[in-house]
């Protein structure tokens, strides 16, 4: 019954030092999330590729097979636009709010209009964009997104190397702007 006591004892002692040493090591995670390291590089409405050539990823756990840009946005200041030009043989878009949490996905396939034309937008900026639409917006996708602060991530496949010139071109011609 002594040693049952012991291992009980010990079982305990070792969680508690367990949970200790994850309380200790939070701040250092919680401050290298994707936003923060975004913002080391690059301010906002400035697209920023993920995967530089020459440099570590931004973000560690990227398929080898896809080039991406991500877009910190602010919809306070006003409405993201997010345009682009070209034609590759595969991408994604993705909505970010600040924390992370996916708001919004779409890719070439299930795209209704041609190429890459979005338009990101707080509920109130909708109604607005709604009662006066802007020419250039005219075959915008619209994403309604009730947040302030986020990122957008756009993601091109890249076959094989062949492909490496056209997709980076690709990406470097998106544009990420405040309207």
């Amino acid at each position: 019954m002594g040693r049952f006591l012991v291992a009980i004892l010990a079982g305990i002692v070792g969680a508690g030092v367990v949970h200790i040493a994850v309380l200790l090591l939070v701040p250092t995670y919680s401050e290298r999330d994707a936003w923060s390291m975004l913002a080391e590089r690059s301010n906002y409405y400035i697209a920023t590729r993920l995967d530089p050539a020459g440099q570590l990823p931004l973000i560690p756990t990227l398929d080898p097979l896809f080039n991406a840009i991500a877009c910190r946005f602010d919809l306070d200041e006003g409405v993201l636009h997010l345009h682009g030009d070209g034609d590759v043989p595969y991408w994604s878009v993705s909505v970010y709010d600040r924390s992370g949490q996916n708001i919004f996905s779409v890719n070439d396939q299930s795209n209704p209009t041609e190429g890459l034309d979005f338009v990101v937008a707080t509920p109130r900026q909708m109604v607005e964009l709604r009662n006066d639409l802007p020419m250039d917006f005219d075959g915008s996708v619209f994403i309604e997104a009730d947040m302030g602060e986020g990122i957008v991530v756009v993601r091109a496949f890249t076959p094989d190397e062949s492909w490496e010139d056209i997709v980076s071109s690709y990406l470097q011609g998106l544009t990420c702007t405040l309207r």
